[in-house]
């Protein structure tokens, strides 16, 4: 997560997102990120049409939540829009150009710590 002013916590997911885990991430820690960053409710956030953002648990609570911060409308197979999509090109030449490359994710974590 990321806004203007500051980078917030970011997870590192391995495998195709639950609706579940996506909701677990949002509830502890977007939703707590977007009211320090934006506490009068006027955040926007940006999500794209994966699977699980699309899921009825997790619109269910971005409606229960929509005083707290909006969310942007999006449409189908756009990820020029993509904000995240320009951000892992970056960091994928990144890793890339490390020597010696790194060799596994658990590598990569305690690096990126």
């Amino acid at each position: 997560m990321f806004s203007w002013a500051t980078l917030g916590p970011v997870d590192v997911v391995e495998q195709t997102m639950k609706a579940a885990n996506c909701l677990n991430i949002i509830a502890d820690q977007l939703h707590p990120y977007m009211a320090f960053v934006f506490p009068t409710g006027n955040g926007i956030f940006q999500k794209d049409n994966a699977p699980c953002h699309k899921a009825w648990i997790v619109l269910e609570w971005f409606e229960e939540h929509t005083d707290e911060f909006h969310l942007m409308s999006w449409p189908p197979n756009s990820p020029d829009l993509n904000l995240m999509e320009h951000i892992w090109d970056v960091k994928d030449q990144q890793l890339r150009a490390q020597t010696p490359p790194c060799p596994n994710i658990s590598k990569l974590c305690v690096t990126a710590a």
